[in-house]
Parts: C-alpha cells; structure tokens; sequence
C-alpha cells in the first residue's frame, strides 16, 4: 500500500512542482503591487517584486487559510476524540481490575 501511495503522490507532485517552476521562469518580470487605490505612484504602499513572487504568495496565503479554517472546523471532533480515548482508558483500567480481582 505504501507503494501506491508513493507512485500516486509522485504521479501528482511531480507535474505540479514542473508547472509551477515553468510558471516562475515564466514571469520573472517585476511588477508593481500598488496598495494604494486612489494614488497607485504612491510608492509607500507599494511593493516591486517579479510577477512568480506575488503568485506564490497567493498560493501560500490561500493555503494557509484554507488548512486553519479546516482546522477550526474540525475542533468538535478532536474535542469528541479526546474525551473518548480518556473514556476507553478508564473502561480499560476498570476491565484490567475486574481481570485483576478473578484470577
């Protein structure tokens, strides 16, 4: 099974990884993020950078939101988690005493 896993993961990651490297020598030229709305030449609310630069910021920030609201999301069931392994621990404990006090 691990095997599979390995081809499958290399089967995706590997082209992903050639696009996004075509993708950076692709747009190398530098561009201007202008945060500025009402006066873009403002060049203190502005940040030169090539192009792949911004892109992969974007990717990253929007990883990144995306796993800490799954996370979030999914708080209830590591709560239930937890309180369940606790609960099997003292089921198992008092199971280990009642096999204890027989024999």
């Amino acid at each position: 099974m691990t095997k599979l896993k390995r081809i499958v993961s290399l089967v995706v990651f590997v082209p992903i990884g050639i696009v996004l490297i075509v993708l950076a020598v692709a747009n190398r030229q530098v561009v201007t993020l202008a945060l500025n709305p009402f006066r873009p030449q403002d060049s203190i609310l502005s940040v030169s950078a090539p192009f792949f630069v911004f892109v992969f910021l974007a990717l990253f920030v929007g990883m990144a939101i995306g796993a800490s609201v799954t996370w979030w999301k999914q708080g209830r069931y590591r709560r239930q988690a937890r309180v369940e392994a606790k609960e099997a621990v003292k089921w198992q404990k008092e199971h280990k005493a009642i096999a204890a006090r027989r024999g």
